[in-house]
C-alpha cells in the first residue's frame, strides 16, 4: 500500500511539514504490512496555474504545461491514500496547494453537453484521503475554507475522505513540536489511516 503525503506549505520544516511527517511516520509504523510512505513538498516543484484551456479533456493529461505536475501525476495514480496538508492563508489553502488541486482536472471525465454530468478516472479504485490545515488562531472558525478546499475536490474525484480537520493555535516555526498531545494524535491517525472506513 502506497501513502502519498503532500504539503502545501512554502515554509520548509514548518508546522504543516512536521504534522505531515508525523502522520506518515505513524502509518509506516502501523501493524499493517507492506506500507510505503512518501512525503512530497509542493514548494520543491514548479506548478503553473491552470489556464482552463481544457486540452486535458481530450489528452487525459495536462498537455498545456511541462512542469512539476508531470512528475506528481504518476505518484497520485500509484497511491492508494493521499494526505494533504496546508497552512491557512486568508481563510483558505496556499497558492501552491490551490494550483496543485486545480491541476487535478485531467482526472475528470465529462459528458459532451455543457453543463453536464462528470465522473472521475480515479473513482471506483478504493482511494482514500486525509486532509488537514494548520492555523495560527485558536478558533476553528478562523480556518475558513481550507480543509473543505482540499476535501471537496478529492471527494469529487472519487476519494473517500477518512478525516478532515483543522489544527489550531500554531504559527511560529516548530511550535507544534512543543505540543506532545497533538503529535501523539496525528501519529495515531497515521497508524489508523490505512484501515480507515466509512464508519
Amino acid at each position: 500500500m502506497k501513502i502519498l503525503g503532500i504539503s502545501g506549505s512554502p515554509r520548509k520544516n514548518g508546522n504543516t511539514d512536521t504534522i505531515l511527517k508525523e502522520i506518515l511516520r505513524g502509518a509506516g509504523e502501523s501493524d499493517i504490512p507492506n506500507i510505503e510512505t512518501e512525503a512530497l513538498f509542493l514548494r520543491d516543484y514548479v506548478i503553473s496555474p491552470c489556464t482552463g484551456c481544457e486540452l486535458c479533456r481530450k489528452d487525459l493529461t495536462c498537455s498545456r504545461f511541462n512542469d512539476g505536475m508531470n512528475l506528481i501525476y504518476p505518484k497520485i495514480e500509484e497511491a492508494e491514500i493521499l494526505v494533504l496538508g496546508s497552512p491557512v492563508y486568508n481563510y483558505n489553502v496556499t497558492s501552491q496547494m490551490k494550483s496543485f488541486i486545480d491541476r487535478l482536472y485531467p482526472y475528470y471525465i465529462f459528458s459532451d453537453g455543457r453543463p453536464g454530468s462528470y465522473g472521475s478516472r480515479l473513482a471506483g479504485k478504493g482511494k482514500k484521503a486525509l486532509v488537514f490545515s494548520v492555523c495560527e488562531q485558536t478558533d476553528p472558525e478562523e480556518t475558513g475554507f481550507a480543509t473543505e478546499a482540499m476535501a471537496r475536490p478529492l471527494k469529487a474525484l472519487g476519494y473517500h475522505i477518512c478525516r478532515s480537520f483543522p489544527i489550531c493555535g500554531f504559527f511560529d516555526k516548530g511550535a507544534v513540536l512543543k505540543d506532545k498531545n497533538i503529535l501523539h494524535k496525528v501519529y495515531s491517525l497515521g497508524m489508523e489511516l490505512a484501515g480507515c472506513s466509512d464508519k
